[in-house]
């Protein structure tokens, strides 16, 4: 049995370096995700999805899988309770793929969630959560992009 996976494409008016900072600078994350994403990004390291609260709680933490900086990420994706039981821990993969268009640089990103588990709260929890993350990235990104070149 194949376990569920959620797949997003989305198109950012931005370079693939921008997008990558976006999704991993905490200056960055903050403004859209209320999370600071810490790690520092080689393959092997921890990290962890962090709220900007004061209490700092971690709702996400996983291991860096790949990480080629600013085409590829890949990281496992678990509840911190969770995140040694291979049933619950997932894996997220994002794609960057600088595409040339009138007006200036574009990326795809893709957003791979895959590994899920059948019906749970993650997968439900992902299935709406990315649309809107990465909406909220795309304007940030973009806000900032045409604030530089009108």
């Amino acid at each position: 049995m194949t376990k569920p996976q959620f797949v997003y494409v989305i198109y950012i008016r931005a370079t693939a370096d921008e997008v990558w900072s976006g999704l991993l600078d905490p200056e960055w994350t903050r403004k859209y995700w209320m999370h600071d994403n810490i790690s520092d990004w080689k393959p092997g390291s921890p990290w962890t999805h962090k709220r900007t609260d004061p209490a700092g709680t971690v709702d996400i933490a996983g291991q860096v899988i790949e990480s080629d900086r600013p085409r590829r990420l890949v990281l496992t994706w678990a509840k911190p309770a969770d995140a040694g039981n291979p049933v619950k821990t997932s894996r997220v993969s994002f794609e960057l793929a600088p595409e040339e268009w009138p007006g200036g640089p574009w990326v795809r990103l893709t957003v791979a969630h895959t590994e899920l588990e059948p019906d749970s709260e993650m997968f439900h929890s992902v299935s709406y959560g990315w649309p809107g993350l990465m909406s909220g990235l795309k304007t940030m990104l973009e806000r900032r992009t045409f604030e530089k070149n009108p």
